[in-house]
């Protein structure tokens, strides 16, 4: 429905972010770190107009708002309030106000801090109008614009050349996916009519199940894959981990990586029934999946293992989406909603370690739980839900997956034996980064660790107990969030009904195998480790490395190419342009069949008339056979002069006014130029080169005149004639149509090309004042005297 206070709270909301980074290194400036005090009142605010649909979402009402943006093309800057954008923008706008704080803390004495406040709200505000979008280019420009603030957060450390080499990599890869996915918005565009997501998600699914969706549907999955990181485009997000901790956090719980899975989610109703939709995404989820988690096996890093467990996150939402049941939808809700909370949580709980204890190496850890006691607690409730354990949201959401997968109608076997691998190698790295640094012996790190200040550990705290307060109020939030998320994903009303008690029969019993297998990794890391290693020493190529293979030859063959299309000479150019000009004019008639019908005959001349044709005539033949280039410039002159009197004969003397100016200006400035130059022999060229330009001339002459034969035959339409004539005097009052048009109807075009005619004529004075520069003589060589 309209809402009349959409546009109000809805704008704000998204205005918030930008407005706070704006004034975020002043207050940085003037408050220090404790300027996350004043900043999270910004994110806040935000969370809370959005709360305020939670209401109306809930109940199916469903809030569209906004205001024209370009009318004539039927544009309108519209944001959408549902299920999916509500919750993600809850997400967006309450992790994020936790993510102020912490890196109040956590960049507490960086000088950069105020810019680093600047660029996560930014990023927050970036997020957020993407989830809120309704037209589809206002969508993109915000899938954008997270792509360029994740760039300066990530490349945050410019000092450091692994930061500008993960900043480059993220940006090249979500940036070409941007442009593959803005080539797909602009033929479903073009296909359905629709321009923004509710008209095109009122169409019913016969209405657009038409085999011209097939392009607009992999574009737009290309694009999802590369911004949430998608087998064969993984590779980025783990080395996007030089990224400060907070970025981190906010960039893998709710933000750039989920972005993909947003998009996927949102077009799950035009898409979901195609059968290449219900294909692509659960094979490349599903290899995402087992290769994200195996990845995290390999890795001593805690965030480097909470990276890859995201990879692994990531696939199994896209898997889930295009399993085109709806518990699989559910399934990939509920997981959505428990791993922004436990993905968090962990990120931030590696960030305390790494910033109280010193280290983020595994194998240097130990013994944290008495020096750590809210870190250990936040830590384990995260990695209770990572591992799908009762009484936590995790295991709702581990439950309604293999609920979905394990029927026997799916079909989907190969689908359900890689959730349950690639969960239980989730189990066993969530507990290795939430358990294993508290226990054991006490590490060299122990002795001087404690948990952190109250702004490090409020986000961590937060995000814990909020998992175990979703599954305690289990009613409450699968009515105002799962449910509505679902039904907007799934494209019809949806009701999450699962509770605590877990799905008796084969899903528990997936379960128990799934926490059987994950104990077992946990206890067989460290060779398993070693043996994830040696295959991928073995295996010695990765995208990682072939994005820089790829990288190194773009740069050379771009060199190259340069060296061929740009060597410095202007023959060259011209060559090239005519060249062009010919195979455009020749080849659209000859590709299409519309030639002009070619009529042969003498035209009734006048005497005069014939005279001044054939003076014309002799000036072209004088040019080319013109022995010096003054010959030439006065012999072009005379031919131009030809044309004009032509002009002036058939009725228009502003067009013949203006060719003499023209022709008179050009031969006196051509001959100024000549004074500055060798007037020698005009041409030096061998017969092979001559004939070869002469073709080239002569194609392109003969595409002029087919095209202007062409044009003579179309019936004339006289729509603009009679507009200004009828309108030149009333509205521009001028009795001269000519002028009138020049002047007035066409006075923006005139004013630029006056511009360029003045800039070429500084140009070209600037040349002609060119004095040669002279250097001294050599001192081991006094007689040579250089000029350049």
């Amino acid at each position: 429905m309209e809402n009349a206070l959409l546009p109000t709270l809805a704008f704000v909301a998204l205005a918030l972010p930008f407005a706070a980074a704006a004034t975020a290194p002043t207050l940085t400036r003037f408050f220090g770190h404790n300027a996350a005090w004043v900043l999270v009142f910004f994110p806040l605010a935000a969370f809370a107009c959005l709360a305020s649909f939670i209401g109306d979402v809930s109940n199916g009402i469903l809030a569209v708002g906004g205001f024209d943006w370009a009318a004539s093309l039927g544009l309108r800057l519209t944001i959408r309030i549902d299920g999916l954008s509500l919750v993600f923008g809850l997400l967006i706008t309450g992790i994020g106000a936790l993510i102020v704080l912490y890196s109040g803390s956590y960049l507490k004495g960086d000088p950069g801090q105020g810019r680093f406040f600047a660029f996560i709200l930014l990023f927050m505000g970036s997020m957020q109008g993407l989830v809120l979008s309704d037209n589809l280019l206002m969508l993109f420009v915000f899938w954008e614009l997270t792509s360029i603030t994740s760039f300066l957060l990530i490349g945050y450390s410019h000092k450091s050349e692994s930061s500008r080499r993960a900043a480059l990599q993220a940006l090249a890869v979500t940036g070409g996916g941007g442009l593959v996915l803005l080539a797909g918005l602009l033929v479903l565009m073009n296909v359905t009519g629709a321009t923004d997501l509710h008209t095109l998600l009122e169409l019913n699914r016969p209405d657009i199940a038409n085999p011209a969706l097939i392009l607009p549907m992999v574009l737009i999955i290309i694009g999802a894959f590369t911004k949430s990181a998608q087998f064969p485009f993984h590779f980025w997000l783990p080395n996007a981990m030089q990224a400060p901790t907070p970025v981190s956090a906010y960039l893998h719980s709710a933000t750039m990586v989920k972005a993909g899975v947003y998009l996927l989610m949102r077009f799950n109703p035009v898409f979901g029934a195609m059968p290449e939709w219900q294909i692509i995404l659960p094979v490349f989820g599903g290899a995402t999946l087992i290769l994200g988690a195996t990845m995290a096996l390999r890795h001593t890093d805690l965030k480097l293992m909470l990276a890859y467990t995201t990879v692994a996150s990531l696939g199994l939402m896209v898997m889930l989406t295009g399993m085109g049941s709806e518990l699989a939808v559910e399934g990939a809700v509920l997981y959505l909603m428990a791993h922004a909370l436990f993905k968090g949580c962990l990120f931030m709980v590696a960030g305390v370690i790494d910033h109280e204890a010193g280290s983020r190496d595994i194998l240097k850890l130990g013994g944290l739980r008495r020096a750590m006691p809210l870190t250990f607690a936040a830590g384990l409730l995260a990695a209770l839900s990572m591992g799908g354990l009762p009484l936590f949201l995790g295991f709702q959401a581990k439950e309604e997956i293999y609920a979905a997968l394990a029927d026997p109608a799916s079909q989907a076997f190969v689908y359900l034996v890689a959730a349950v691998l690639g969960n239980a190698m989730m189990f066993a790295t969530a507990f290795t980064v939430g358990l294993k640094p508290f226990i054991g012996e006490k590490s060299e790190a122990a002795a001087q660790a404690h948990d952190g200040p109250a702004l490090l550990m409020a986000g961590p705290l937060v995000l814990a107990l909020c998992g175990v307060a979703a599954v305690a109020a289990t009613g409450l939030t699968h009515h105002y969030f799962t449910s509505p998320m679902a039904s907007s994903v799934w494209g019809h009303a949806v009701v999450v009904a699962i509770d605590i008690t877990p799905h008796w029969g084969l899903p528990l019993a997936l379960s128990l195998v799934t926490v059987a297998l994950g104990l077992a990794i946990y206890n067989l890391m460290i060779p398993l480790r070693a043996l994830v290693l040696r295959i991928e020493t073995t295996v010695g190529w990765g995208p990682d490395r072939g994005f820089d293979q790829f990288m190194t030859g773009l740069v050379h063959a771009s060199a190259r190419l340069t060296q061929i299309v740009q060597p410095g000479r202007l023959e060259i150019y011209m060559t090239v342009t005519f060249i062009t000009l010919a195979v455009v004019l020749l080849g659209a008639p000859a590709w299409s069949g519309e030639w002009p019908s070619l009529t042969l005959g003498w035209p009734d001349l006048h005497f005069y008339e014939a005279a001044f044709l054939l003076i014309v005539a002799i000036g072209l033949f004088q040019v080319i056979a013109a022995r010096t280039r003054v010959v030439a410039i006065i012999s072009l002159g005379v031919q131009g002069f030809a044309v004009a009197v032509l002009y002036l004969l058939f009725g228009a003397p502003d067009l013949s006014f203006t060719q003499f100016m023209v022709e008179t200006l050009s031969v006196v400035i051509l001959a100024l130029v000549m004074t500055r130059l060798r007037l020698g022999e005009v041409d030096h060229r061998g017969l092979l080169s001559t004939l070869g330009d002469g073709v080239i001339a002569l194609a392109c002459g003969t595409g002029f005149m087919l095209l202007l034969l062409k044009t003579m035959e179309v019936p004339f339409d006289r729509t603009l004639t009679d507009f200004f004539s009828q309108f030149s005097k009333t509205m521009a009052h001028g009795a001269n149509v000519v002028n009138v048009i020049i002047v007035d109807f066409r006075g923006t075009d005139t004013l630029g090309e006056i511009a360029v005619v003045v800039i070429t004529g500084l140009a070209i004075l600037a040349l002609i004042r060119l004095r040669p520069a002279r250097f001294k003589p050599a001192d081991n060589n006094p007689d040579i005297d250089q000029e350049r």
